[in-house]
């Protein structure tokens, strides 16, 4: 397992890469589908908290393997048994986040959390035996990862009443990880590899919320009273999903992450651009059950659950990729545009505005062409 040359021409995700992302559909998947019932449920503050709690241990297991494979992947029988190691992982966290959101129990979540850091500390460890240059980054990595995760550890025999708060703490201590490991000695990673792989997950998170769009036309055939309604929905989400897409891969991202700091960056702002595209699909599914009167939420409030997860995705991804890259015109129109989606639910059709603002937005895009600059 040597270090990856981080200039190597036409790198691109591997098949294993890809089978991998496929664990996180599962996880992405349940992590929605909890959010929409507690929203629909009406607890909101609640349903929010555990989502937050629950996809960053999603994302960010997610990313460090990223990260790493980025870096030092192979192709041999170990680093593929470390890999689905790290994939049964990410099925036990899921099996586990009902409970988060029904009792805040983290027990199984935090299992499965650690099964996938611990894997993750194998490959750093394994990865430092020939990691010439990089071997005190590799060591600080599996060090620093291993600290983490005995803390972790700890928040199942604490009181639930400090558990957030540990939480909150315990976030810190992993965002620290590769700041401090990288603070001296840089791992090999490779701009367009990374960018590309953060772009396939955004594709995975958009395809939920292609799946709410099909949910509408399903429900839609069972409820011929509001069957214009949830038509309706059904193709504002495909419009509003498609104008997502091309807005998320409207920049070249590569040029975003031209050092570690932009990188880190980059990655971290990610978190909010990929939660809010997953909420976003619990959000339709909210709208679903506020127009067959199947939520306590009230028709602007289940309006919201779909609006501010659509600014915040959009809002992110500007602020990382997309502003370096454009004119003044894109870098008004794209925020304003954001913001002016939350006006949406005062309005009595439901998604409609939403719909055009994004549509206004791509309109833009299509007639103002990125402009690369130098970091």
């Amino acid at each position: 397992m040597r270090p990856r040359d981080p200039h190597e021409p036409g790198r691109t995700a591997s098949s294993l890469e890809l089978f991998f992302d496929l664990v996180f559909v599962v996880a992405v998947s349940v992590a929605a589908a909890q959010l929409h019932h507690a929203l629909s449920e009406k607890h909101i503050a609640d349903g929010l908290m555990s989502y937050g709690m629950v996809f960053f241990a999603i994302w960010w297991a997610w990313m460090n393997f990223t990260w790493f494979a980025t870096s030092f992947a192979t192709d041999d029988w170990l680093y593929r048994v470390l890999t689905i190691v790290q994939m049964s992982g990410v099925l036990v966290l899921a099996a586990g986040i009902e409970a988060v959101y029904a009792d805040r129990d983290f027990t199984v979540v935090v299992f499965g959390y650690v099964v996938m850091r611990f894997a993750m500390i194998a490959q750093w460890l394994r990865a430092s035996h020939t990691a010439g240059e990089s071997r005190q980054a590799t060591l600080r990595y599996a060090g620093g990862i291993a600290i983490v995760q005995v803390l972790w550890l700890t928040t199942l025999v604490m009181p639930e009443k400090l558990v957030v708060v540990a939480w909150f703490v315990f976030v810190l201590a992993e965002l620290a990880v590769p700041v401090v490991a990288e603070r001296r000695w840089t791992t090999p990673w490779h701009p367009h590899h990374i960018t590309e792989r953060y772009g396939l997950f955004t594709l995975i998170l958009l395809g939920e919320s292609l799946l709410a769009s099909a949910n509408a036309i399903f429900e839609a055939v069972h409820e011929h009273e509001d069957l214009g309604k949830l038509i309706a929905l059904s193709v504002l989400t495909l419009v509003v999903t498609a104008a997502l897409w091309w807005i998320y891969f409207w920049p070249p991202h590569h040029t975003a992450i031209t050092s570690f700091a932009r990188s880190i960056r980059y990655g971290y702002v990610h978190y909010f651009v990929f939660a809010a595209a997953g909420a976003f699909s619990a959000g339709i599914e909210v709208q679903i059950d506020s127009i067959t009167h199947h939520t306590k939420l009230s028709e602007l409030a289940a309006s919201y659950t779909v609006t501010i997860p659509i600014a915040i995705f959009v809002l992110g991804i500007w602020w990382i990729a997309l502003r370096d890259n454009a004119d003044r015109v894109v870098n008004l129109v794209v925020p304003v545009g954001a913001v002016l989606v939350l006006l949406d639910p005062l309005i009595p059709v439901p998604f409609a505005l939403t719909a055009l603002f994004m549509a206004l937005i791509v309109v833009t895009l299509v007639l103002r062409p990125p402009v690369e600059r130098s970091a």
